[in-house]
């Protein structure tokens, strides 16, 4: 994680030093987050052509519903190895024949997760490098202290919900609260706008739809229960992630993908 810790933190260190020289305060909490928000924008934008290929695939994969209804209507009532494997088989050649596969939703969360864990741990590791009068990455030991002290809304961005962190305990529990609020609604809608393109009964009875309603219901509570522990300056950044998303499904999705 050590590169990805050290990007995280020069795009921060970047964002940053370029609002301080436009006059914001280099020790003000507002400055850190939109530093944070300037990371999310930037790793969006470059998961863009990832995102219009996610919305390809899922193109694809809708259409390739009536194909795989068939399939299994083949081996419907064979429960046998030989019959469970020749359906595996015959399904991946669909896939692979249509450009797509089942788990192409994922693809953009999965390509972020690097990113994420290792801004949670820089987050988690400035307390310490305070201490320490240590640098973290691209941080200078002064901007590490920086951070350390700088809060919004009386919350230090380093605290979490779990652990805390210094600062006024009921503006953390209420700004990490609200946010874990926002970041888990905003995933229940993304997912909810990839399904409500699948109107037919077939289209809702498919593997994909399927994938999509366990997707639909599973990631919110993980990182609902996840956010407990996420410091708000995490919080702050899969809020404004997840917002982008939504943002994303209802501009592009609504005009690139067909009935």
């Amino acid at each position: 994680m050590g590169p990805f810790r050290w990007l995280v933190s020069a795009v921060m260190v970047g964002f940053h030093d370029g609002l301080s020289a436009i006059g914001m305060p280099a020790a003000s909490g507002w400055t850190w987050t939109l530093s944070i928000i300037g990371l999310v924008l930037v790793i969006r934008a470059a998961l863009i052509p990832v995102f219009l290929k996610q919305v390809n695939a899922q193109r694809r994969m809708r259409l390739l519903q009536p194909d795989l209804k068939v399939l299994q209507d083949k081996y419907k009532g064979k429960t046998d190895q030989l019959s469970r494997q020749a359906m595996v088989q015959e399904q991946m050649a669909l896939y692979k024949k249509h450009g797509t596969n089942p788990f192409s939703a994922c693809l953009p969360m999965l390509i972020q997760m690097p990113f994420f864990f290792a801004l949670f741990q820089v987050l988690s590791g400035i307390s310490t490098a305070t201490a320490q009068e240590e640098g973290i990455g691209a941080m200078s030991a002064e901007q590490v202290k920086q951070f350390d002290e700088s809060t919004i809304f009386g919350a230090p961005l380093s605290a979490s919900l779990l652990h805390g962190g210094g600062g006024n305990e009921m503006s953390v529990w209420t700004l990490s609260i609200v946010m874990i609020l926002v970041m888990t609604a905003s995933q229940f809608i993304t997912q909810k706008q990839i399904m409500a393109r699948a109107v037919s009964e077939e289209a809702l009875a498919s593997p994909f739809m399927a994938q999509q309603k366990v997707i639909l219901y599973s990631l919110p509570v993980i990182f609902g229960v996840g956010g407990i522990v996420f410091p708000i300056g995490v919080l702050i950044y899969w809020t404004t992630t997840n917002l982008w998303t939504m943002g994303q499904q209802f501009f592009v999705v609504w005009d690139r993908m067909g009935p």
